[in-house]
């Protein structure tokens, strides 16, 4: 196992040989690289093919107390009559909980402030302490602070209602067309063979439905998914499609 991350990893992973060894496991992060960096080493539709979506994972709406919200609308209307003197944190300008509040920036309308951090604890930290008003991020780091009542939980992220959080509703119930889901999964090197791709595949998705690794992902708030290369493909291009669209439209720049 080579763990190099980012742009780094996926340069490698991309230039491997396609002998069907080298395999990269990567995040939703990849889907957006591509629109976020002008001269990245490779690109993600071009030079990789997908073998399988591993997982889906909901973040989490979570706002501070002193935030007079109890709903998604609460949060929207009372942004509405304080232009630009709300702020959300991220881990930093072009990170996923950045895009995902962006994303709620944008069909929302309302005008508030992006506060980059040095990583998602620190945008956690300050949204706990008052600081940030609200922020989004992952079940397991948000929700012990929901339960001491540091902070308020409002929604999640997906386009509909977790089904490890089935009571929190989903921002798309008050915010029509709003989604942001993480997920991971397996690509290999564009030129692998179509039977050593069905071979990782159908033992990657024997795996990810194993009753303790289903049992595992649900406690991580993570769903198992383990489609097909042609539907992974598919998702994989909507996914890149999207986020080209919004980091344009909210002029989101990496650090």
């Amino acid at each position: 196992m080579d763990n190099r991350i980012g742009a780094v990893g996926a340069e490698l992973a991309a230039k491997a040989v396609p002998d069907g060894y080298t395999v990269m496991f990567t995040t939703s992060a990849l889907a957006v690289r591509d629109s976020l960096y002008a001269n990245l080493p490779y690109n993600t539709l071009r030079d990789f093919q997908p073998v399988t979506q591993v997982l889906t994972q909901s973040n989490v709406l979570v706002v501070h107390p002193s935030v007079p919200a109890r709903t998604v609308k609460d949060l929207i209307a009372y942004a509405k009559t304080r232009p630009g003197q709300l702020n959300y944190g991220s881990g930093g300008n072009g990170t996923s909980n950045h895009l995902a509040g962006a994303l709620f920036q944008l069909l929302a309308n309302i005008d508030v402030v992006h506060i980059p951090f040095k990583g998602v604890p620190a945008a956690l930290t300050d949204t706990v302490a008052g600081r940030v008003h609200y922020t989004m991020g992952s079940p397991v780091s948000t929700l012990p602070h929901v339960k001491e009542g540091r902070l308020k939980l409002l929604a999640v992220t997906t386009p509909r209602r977790s089904p490890s959080l089935p009571d929190v509703p989903a921002i798309a119930e008050s915010l029509p067309g709003y989604e942001f889901t993480g997920w991971m999964g397996f690509l290999v090197p564009v030129k692998v063979t179509r039977p050593i791709v069905d071979k990782l595949h159908k033992d990657t998705v024997r795996i990810v439905h194993l009753p303790d690794v289903t049992q595992k992902l649900k406690l991580d708030a993570a769903e198992p998914v383990g489609n097909t290369p042609e539907e992974f493909s598919v998702h994989l291009k909507s996914k890149v499609a999207r986020w080209t669209k919004v980091v344009k439209a909210a002029a989101i720049k990496a650090e």
